[in-house]
């Protein structure tokens, strides 16, 4: 396979990554603004085929009408230009101060209204420019101290603000379906919906939980500890894996969002031979975009900045030739069969079983060696992780 990626590759770039200028909580920024026109010309040269943004991106928050349409007007001389399209939207509702309590959940009525209108007229945006995903990232829905807000009352705003724009879509049509991303710290002490699986019991609650799945982020799961592939995997599984979010983490800190693959690279390679190889019977297991929600260092001028685009693209191509070779070795099939993997696959009951056939089965339990598992009986998963890594490594194949 060739490792120069194409727009078929599906990989798109948030005007936030590209366009961050260094700045931090110890610091101001070390690399001048980006010029959205500038950065979807590069992006074009590196062969990505998607821009995503926030609205405040795009045009400053608190830009008049005729401000924000001349950015819209230039973005979309860019993308027709270009043949870079926007596949993801998105609203800041945590830079500016009025949202330091949240937009959607702050204890301040009034703000939350001002929140779903600043949202409603993105979505706007978003059906204008062809947008099939609206991601919902709540970094000021929470709180640092217990007795600052009533959560349960704040989960029933959030719902409320969801199914609102849930209706509106709906009522005009547009082709949009929403992604809560979710994060479990910073800004906020504590976020609201802080993992894949609290947002999954979020959005069953929702009047249109069919318009509803995620956009999880790889090092806001590792920031909780988690296993990103098995979150993806269980998004996959509950068919609510609408987008996701690429990049780097390294243990349970600050959200670093590295370049892909340089953090917990054997996640990455995992990562990637699910996405690509992990549906039911093989074949690719998520055709959305493969998004990357990363930023380039501080350390680095724009030239630093276009290298780490590429780096985000060539690892994952990497990663996915990587995991083709690891699947196509007679080796890994063998070992996977002697794993047991794919008996997983198997139903524990027999076509038609019922509970008293399972009761009356003396080899299911009274007859079954279950002493024979000591000492003896093992999976050899250690083997295939270690074929894993060496064609991780480059080692084989």
């Amino acid at each position: 396979m060739t490792l120069t990626p194409t727009k078929d590759d599906k990989f798109s770039f948030g005007l936030w990554t590209i366009g961050y200028n260094g700045g931090d909580p110890f610091g101001g920024p070390t690399r001048p603004a980006l010029d959205v026109v500038h950065g979807v010309e590069k992006l074009a040269e590196l062969g990505a085929y998607g821009l995503t943004f926030h609205d405040d991106d795009l045009f400053a928050f608190g830009s008049s009408d005729a401000e924000r349409q001349t950015q819209i007007d230039r973005l979309k001389g860019a993308l027709a230009d270009t043949g870079i399209v926007v596949p993801m939207v998105t609203t800041n509702l945590f830079s500016a101060p009025v949202f330091k309590d949240g937009g959607f959940t702050s204890n301040d009525r009034d703000v939350r209204r001002f929140a779903i209108r600043k949202v409603m007229r993105n979505v706007d945006l978003a059906a204008e420019l062809g947008a099939k995903t609206y991601v919902m990232w709540g970094g000021r829905e929470g709180a640092e101290y217990d007795s600052a807000k009533d959560i349960q009352a704040a989960l029933s705003r959030y719902r409320e603000a969801v199914n609102l724009l849930g209706d509106y879509v709906t009522d005009k049509g547009y082709d949009i379906r929403f992604a809560i991303e979710p994060k479990p710290n910073e800004p906020r002490g504590d976020i609201l919906l802080p993992t894949l699986g609290h947002a999954l019991a979020f959005i069953e609650t929702l009047e249109r939980p069919e318009l509803v799945g995620l956009n999880p982020e790889t090092g806001h799961e590792q920031m909780a500890g988690l296993n990103f592939t098995a979150g993806i995997a269980q998004a996959l599984y509950h068919g609510k894996l609408f987008h996701i979010d690429l990049n780097g983490q390294r243990g349970i800190k600050y959200d670093q969002d590295l370049v892909f693959g340089h953090g917990d690279l054997h996640n990455a390679f995992s990562l990637v031979d699910l996405l690509e190889h992990g549906a039911p019977g093989g074949g690719q297991a998520y055709t959305g975009p493969r998004h990357f929600d990363y930023k380039p260092s501080r350390t680095e001028d724009e030239t630093g900045v276009w290298d780490s685009a590429a780096a985000n693209m060539r690892t994952y191509l990497l990663l996915k030739e990587r995991a083709q070779a690891f699947r196509a070795d007679p080796e890994v099939q063998e070992a996977l069969a002697a794993a047991k993997v794919d008996e997983l696959a198997t139903p524990t009951l027999n076509e038609g079983e019922s509970y008293d056939d399972l009761l009356a089965d003396r080899s299911a339990f009274e007859d079954f060696d279950a002493n024979a598992y000591f000492g003896g009986k093992g999976f050899g998963f250690v083997r295939l992780q270690q074929l894993a890594t060496e064609h991780l490594l480059g080692a084989r194949g």
